[in-house]
């Protein structure tokens, strides 16, 4: 082989190698730009991780409100089957009115359980959970003590974490996410309005058969707490937790 052949291959081995790094820059550039490019909804991904944030937050806070308010009526499925042993009427009477009470108080203590807002006829998931958040959150939480510092650097040590994972994603992936909590949230706001609605009626009805002599008004309430036993809003969640 000659000087000028070997001159040759080496000239083409030399495009190949620029051809192969040429190509590599551009699959680098084009994975950055799918990486940073704008999401579906318009936002930025510094917007999606905040948003993120609210979901979250807001989550925290309703599913314990959600919990207080199902396990007030499991609770209160419970002691109406414990109450079936008692023979004595007037007893029972008593036993009733205190057990419904347990759960009615739950609409007295505004600062117990939150306030969902009603959905609109034309109003969409997303933008209803989004005003349900905002109204949350705008809402003072009671009932919780001051935090140690040992406790705020444990939350600021899980919100670093959580940041540091999301800044880690594309854009794409946390829109994805928050879409998912967005649906998640949704479910959860459905269900636990359903239960609100069912302690409201049990509070209402309750006032309204004080009217009725002892004979008649026990029978209602043993009606009333048999409503809500079999009620589909109660129903479809009485298994989640055990009674208490």
């Amino acid at each position: 082989m000659g000087k000028s052949d070997k001159k040759i291959i080496s000239q083409k081995s030399e495009a190949g190698t620029n051809l192969v790094g040429k190509f590599t820059q551009s699959v680098r550039r084009i994975v950055q730009d799918v990486k940073d490019e704008g999401t579906a909804s318009g936002l930025t991904k510094e917007e999606l991780i905040e948003m993120n944030e609210r979901f979250r937050a807001v989550r925290v806070r309703l599913e314990e409100s959600y919990d207080i308010a199902k396990k007030s009526l499991v609770g209160l499925m419970a002691k109406y089957g414990e109450s079936k042993s008692t023979r004595n009427v007037f007893q029972r009477y008593t036993l009733l009115k205190v057990m419904i009470k347990e759960v009615i108080r739950l609409e007295t203590q505004y600062w117990t359980l939150v306030e969902i807002p009603r959905q609109e006829k034309q109003e969409t998931v997303p933008a209803f959970v989004l005003r349900a958040c905002t109204i949350m959150e705008k809402t003072q939480k009671s009932g919780e003590g001051v935090k140690t510092a040992a406790k705020l650097a444990e939350e600021e040590e899980k919100k670093k974490e959580r940041l540091e994972r999301l800044q880690d994603m594309t854009t794409a992936q946390i829109e994805a996410e928050n879409t998912q909590m967005t649906n998640d949230l949704y479910r959860l706001l459905k269900k636990y309005t359903g239960l609100r609605n069912l302690i409201r009626k049990l509070k209402s009805e309750y006032v309204s058969s004080k009217m009725y002599p002892i004979f008649p008004r026990y029978t209602i309430l043993k009606d009333l707490i048999k409503a809500i036993m079999h009620h589909p809003d109660y129903m479809e969640v009485c298994h989640e937790v055990a009674p208490v």
